[in-house]
């Protein structure tokens, strides 16, 4: 599996309509204009409002991505093909050295992973003494022999396996073999026809006749009448003696208990650890169904490929998917002030004082002449009117009005009815959980060494935010020591009324309030008349008090 030709391009956390809707319409975009694969994503769950607006023009969500570090998925994985457990150890040898691997996979019907084979499994298994009953204990299948011993069966079911008897080489006379053949046995022999009549008698399982001899009509007619299977083979009785070992079944060796596995989507730095401590060279990987998928080695994590970015609507870390910082930065499209992202290489960093990033998107298509397509008109007209509520955000410009009427005209709405579906849409705060509200617009900022968090939510129905302040104001409180942040502000904003209510918690938050907006507040919130925008009437406000204090 290949994934240094998929470019990723991802909205901030807690995504919210333009986030999500810019980077479906600029994947498109650069698929369209490259021919490359370009695949929006989401870094959090979407809104109800933006799951409104992409089921109003039938668009599926994007795939969700929580972290963006290298997985296994993006280094090249060794497409090692799986053996059965029943295959001899003389063929599992054979694929090894024709391959050139250490370590063999077994698989069973269904592709699952069930054990291990390493070349110095191979090498016990001609070292280790074992007893004449091995081929019967390791359930040894007929057809094995026959591989192993290039032979041909003349006689037998070469499916079965052998479950008693041992393995003996007839070098006796019939009187001597008489005592030591048993019911059940293996018996390596030549051409002698004393010898193969003796055993047949003695109730012996299989003859393997050595040197290519011909087996009479009669020896096969008595083995017949016994059912005493007839192996011929090529091989003289030592070379025969010697090899037959090698038929065993690989399940006899494998390793299949505690296997150290990795599945496509682990994340290299977890995995790194593990391969340090184990001993072994391979290690087996599993799909995104825990099939066997293949090998990697220490050596393979040298060639590791890292996710290929392009950011929308954000530029800061702190509002990024998590390991970008291990991730190849591409581009950023974004329309508000400039954090401190840093990157390896020069990037390509389309950023405007505009009121939403859709805006630029809307503008990028007319530069590359692509012609815009029904619903991502839909997307990308929702998104600026989303962002700048309806236009009636401080952040709202003529273009991006100018932008959303032409796009309205492409997608077949009407701008003033859609709009108020889709804020009453997502006006239904008070079914919601308060880590719900609290998290379906929030965003983290950094200013020196201080780190605040503001989050925000609108509605055309100031009644519901009675109904969630109650409940929000102690889900702040509560969160609060696990943000890792010393201030945390909610805006509670009224699209009609083109107002805010800001909710406070933390040490000097009210402080700062005070202080950015002019005015006294309450012990728990404020009002704030005329400010319904974060990017351009509350961060500029905080960030430039904070600012000063330093």
């Amino acid at each position: 599996m290949v994934t240094d030709n998929i470019v990723n391009v991802i909205g901030h956390k807690n995504p919210d309509t333009d986030s999500v809707c810019s980077a479906i319409a600029y994947a498109r975009l650069k698929c369209e204009v490259t021919g490359k694969k370009y695949v929006a994503r989401c870094a959090g769950q979407i809104n109800s409002e933006t799951d409104f607006v992409l089921k109003r023009f039938k668009v599926p969500v994007p795939g969700y991505i929580r972290d963006v570090r290298t997985q296994v998925v993006d280094i090249d994985v060794e497409r090692v093909q799986g053996v059965g457990e029943d295959i001899s150890i003389k063929k599992a040898w054979e694929i090894m050295k024709t391959n050139m691997l250490q370590t063999l996979p077994i698989v069973n019907n269904s592709k699952k992973l069930i054990g291990l084979l390493t070349i110095q499994d191979i090498a016990k298994s001609y070292m280790d003494v074992y007893d004449s009953r091995i081929i019967a204990t390791a359930r040894t299948p007929f057809s094995n022999i026959v591989q192993t011993l290039e032979g041909e069966m003349v006689y037998g079911n070469s499916d079965e396996k052998i479950e008693t008897g041992k393995c003996l080489i007839a070098a006796a006379n019939p009187d001597l073999m008489e005592s030591y053949i048993e019911k059940g046995d293996i018996v390596i022999l030549g051409n002698r026809y004393e010898s193969q009549l003796c055993a047949i008698e003695m109730d012996a399982k299989c003859i393997i006749v050595c040197d290519g001899a011909t087996v009479s009509f009669t020896i096969t007619k008595l083995a017949k009448n016994k059912e005493c299977f007839i192996i011929k083979t090529p091989y003289d009785t030592f070379t025969a003696s010697r090899l037959i070992n090698q038929s065993i079944p690989i399940k006899f060796f494998m390793k299949s208990e505690n296997l150290v596995t990795f599945g496509l989507g682990e994340f290299l730095d977890d995995i790194r650890d593990i391969m340090t401590k184990k001993k072994y060279r391979d290690f087996p990987i599993l799909d995104w169904n825990d099939n066997y998928f293949g090998m990697i080695s220490r050596r393979s994590l040298l060639g590791a490929r890292k996710k290929k970015l392009i950011l929308v609507d954000h530029n800061e870390p702190s509002q990024s998917v998590d390991g970008i910082e291990e991730a190849e930065l591409l581009e950023i499209i974004d329309h508000h002030r400039i954090g401190s992202i840093e990157t390896m290489a020069p990037v390509f960093f389309r950023n405007q004082p505009l009121g939403c990033t859709a805006t630029i998107i809307y503008q990028m298509y007319g530069e590359a002449g692509v012609k815009i397509p029904k619903d991502t008109a839909g997307l990308l007209c929702s998104a600026i009117l989303s962002d700048t509520l309806m236009y009636r955000s401080p952040t709202c410009t003529e273009v991006d009005k100018k932008a959303a009427e032409a796009l309205a005209l492409i997608a077949g709405i009407n701008v003033e009815q859609y709009a108020s579906e889709m804020f009453a849409t997502g006006s239904t705060l008070s079914s919601k959980s308060p880590e719900e509200i609290f998290y379906h617009d929030f965003k983290k900022f950094d200013v020196g060494e201080k780190k605040f968090g503001v989050g925000q939510i609108t509605s055309m129905i100031h009644s519901e935010f009675n109904a969630i302040k109650t409940k929000l104001i102690p889900y702040m409180k509560k969160v609060l020591p696990d943000l890792q942040v010393s201030m945390l502000f909610f805006m509670l904003t009224d699209i009609m009324q083109e107002s805010t209510e800001l909710l406070y918690a933390g040490s000097g938050a009210k402080e700062l309030a005070e202080a950015a907006f002019r005015k006294e507040g309450g012990e728990e919130s404020m009002i704030l008349e005329n400010i319904v925008s974060r990017k351009k009437q509350i961060i500029p406000a905080m960030v430039t008090e904070l600012q000063e204090e330093t």
